[in-house]
């Protein structure tokens, strides 16, 4: 196991920043940390780093007390905080030596582990230049580096892509992902595709507390309501919307049909059944025996997103959400 957090509070005067929270984390996962601004996530990860002292409870990394041996659990882990710290005087090549000493690397290895490491980041073509003059995403590729210069076994990274264009965050996903191979990580990030692109499991934290645990499938299925499927017609002639909807409905399995309204001709249904029931091919067969011609027929599944909101926002704003959505359809 890399990392065992046990009971872990953490208090700022009378707010509980984390409140009472256990999980672990194994060997080669890599783990999206989620929740909203001020939920604990930054806490947490600090906590487990070392950088904060938890109020109660434990943090052991790779079966090493936070607490008790806080030198040499900073050895075993690698760490990019959300506010990338990088001296923008030195050049690429010196920060990352002068890291690799401060992280105890032998020096007669650095040289080595920096080559590695502006290879593994693709640092080839800046490793000349001055910090300061790089692209925020050139700078979040040094803070990688350094992150891991001494080859830890744990790699915890708070928002690895904030502000990054979207050529620079497929790039550091395909970096994550290869990391992840032979490393532990952890990541924090507000990006949810990014979580469902990079992330063998999700850990959701809200208001202090651990809110939902498992793989992105996982908590889809969990917070799965009603099948819902989205249909899309050439309206036959002498056929009205509203006969269309009544063939629909006479489906057995079909809850509801919403039309969605007509243009052209083209006619677009949302359709509700009951959880775990799949009606596509029903629906084909009711579209050849009628010679409909479906333009397009899909199941519309919970997202990531879907889940976080629903666990992270309280039900006054949940209600007030829904009631916007409603004004702004009508």
């Amino acid at each position: 196991m890399s990392i065992n957090v046990t009971n872990l509070t953490k208090l700022y005067g009378d707010k509980r920043a984390i409140d009472n929270i256990s999980f672990e984390v194994h060997s080669g996962e890599i783990i999206g940390f989620l929740g909203p601004n001020g939920a604990g996530k930054t806490t947490t990860m600090r906590v487990i780093t070392g950088y904060l002292l938890p109020t109660q409870g434990s943090v052991e990394v790779l079966g090493k007390s936070v607490q008790d041996h806080s030198r040499e659990v900073r050895r075993l882990i690698g760490y990019l905080p959300e506010n990338n710290p990088l001296y923008s005087d030195m050049n690429v090549l010196e920060s990352l030596e002068f890291s690799a000493l401060l992280n105890g690397v032998s020096r007669g290895t650095v040289t080595r582990c920096v080559r590695e490491m502006v290879g593994v980041c693709g640092l080839g073509e800046v490793k000349h230049m001055d910090i300061g003059q790089l692209s925020k995403g050139y700078r979040q590729r040094v803070g990688l580096a350094q992150a891991m210069i001494h080859d830890p076994k744990v790699l915890i990274m708070d928002e690895p892509t904030s502000g990054l264009d979207p050529n620079q965050i497929v790039e550091i996903r395909n970096l994550i992902r290869q990391l992840g191979r032979e490393k532990t990580v952890v990541l924090s990030t507000h990006i949810l595709p990014e979580v469902q692109a990079s992330c063998s499991r999700v850990i959701i934290v809200s208001k202090g507390k651990i809110v939902a645990d498992g793989s992105t499938n996982e908590l889809q299925s969990r917070f799965q309501g009603n099948e819902q499927y989205f249909v899309e017609m050439e309206k036959p002639d002498g056929d009205s919307s509203g006969t269309l909807r009544a063939h629909l409905q006479s489906i057995p399995s079909i809850s509801s049909v919403e039309s969605l309204g007509e243009l052209e001709g083209v006619v677009k249904f949302r359709i509700e059944t009951t959880r775990g029931v799949d009606i596509r091919k029903q629906l084909f067969q009711l579209s050849v025996s009628k010679k409909w011609t479906l333009l397009e027929l899909h199941r519309e599944q919970t997202s990531l997103e879907d889940v976080f909101h629903e666990l992270t926002v309280d039900s006054s704003q949940r209600i007030e959400s829904s009631a916007t959505r409603s004004a702004e359809a009508s």
